[in-house]
């Protein structure tokens, strides 16, 4: 009974250690069992690590595919029907650019902007479908992968909304019409918290989403690990989770490239 007890116990640690070796960020890349590869980790110039680890090394890699999937893959030829990733591709940028950016920043700035929201969305998205490959590792699993992120969209909901509505018209933003002016003591700073919640909430929806859907796929996992054979049957639950983790992937990449649309879409246009 108590050998038995051990080795569960035994097992637990196991599964513990295998759980956060493959979400935690590391100095090193084991892309192949039994194979590791150094990273550049705990670098600093000026007092500011710019070390290469795991997470931001996967970060280069997703942008790379991105490249690798506009700038040699898709072919577009006039007077043609796109075919294959092309014609894939185009579904998805004409969605992100009709549904997401048109949709929640009007016609001119929408198009205007969709690049940038679309750089978004299939990085994130591509990120995301790499941590269900056992070669990568889940970046956006990562806070200060979804902060970086974030930050970006706040800095454009500040440059956006100053452009499109002057300084003045930036702060009156956090001015509500139609408030008893003494009123404005109270809620001025609430509006003004607003502006950085917005951002927060991002990072923590993908962030949140990301790990813990990785969490329970590898604890189903790890019940094999634990009780051999016997723990067998949680197989088909992590197969039913890895696909749910796939549909998760684009529902993410969806969801913060809607936020930050409307979120950037809101201080441009703070009537609609």
């Amino acid at each position: 009974m108590s050998s038995s007890a051990s080795h569960v116990s035994s097992g637990g640690q196991d599964v513990s250690e295998f759980i956060i070796h493959h979400l935690v960020n590391a100095d090193s890349w084991h892309p192949l069992p039994g194979v590791g590869i150094p990273l550049l980790g705990d670098i600093t110039v000026f007092g500011v690590d710019v070390g290469l680890t795991l997470h931001s090394l996967m970060l280069i890699i997703a942008a790379g595919i991105v490249f690798l999937l506009f700038g040699l893959m898709y072919k577009k030829e006039s007077g043609r029907a796109p075919t294959g990733v092309t014609n894939l591709l185009e579904v998805l940028v004409l969605f992100v650019r009709d549904e997401i950016c048109i949709n929640y920043m009007g016609e001119s700035d929408g198009k205007r902007l969709a690049p940038f929201f679309l750089n978004f969305f299939f990085l994130v998205l591509v990120m995301n479908l790499m941590g269900l490959v056992p070669l990568f590792a889940t970046a956006t699993a990562n806070i200060n992968v979804t902060l970086g992120l974030s930050l970006i969209t706040l800095t454009m909901m500040i440059v956006g909304g100053i452009v499109k509505n002057g300084p003045v018209g930036f702060v009156q933003l956090f001015l509500p019409p139609g408030v008893p002016k003494p009123v404005y003591v109270i809620l001025f700073p609430i509006e003004l918290m607003g502006l950085f919640i917005k951002p927060f909430a991002l990072t923590m929806r993908l962030f949140a989403n990301m790990l813990g859907g990785h969490i329970v796929l590898f604890s189903l996992l790890g019940l094999i690990m634990t009780f051999g054979w016997i723990g067998l049957p949680s197989l088909g639950l992590a197969l039913f989770v890895f696909f749910l983790e796939l549909l998760v992937a684009f529902i993410q990449a969806y969801i913060f490239t809607m936020l930050s649309a409307m979120f950037v879409g809101s201080m441009m246009h703070p009537s609609h």
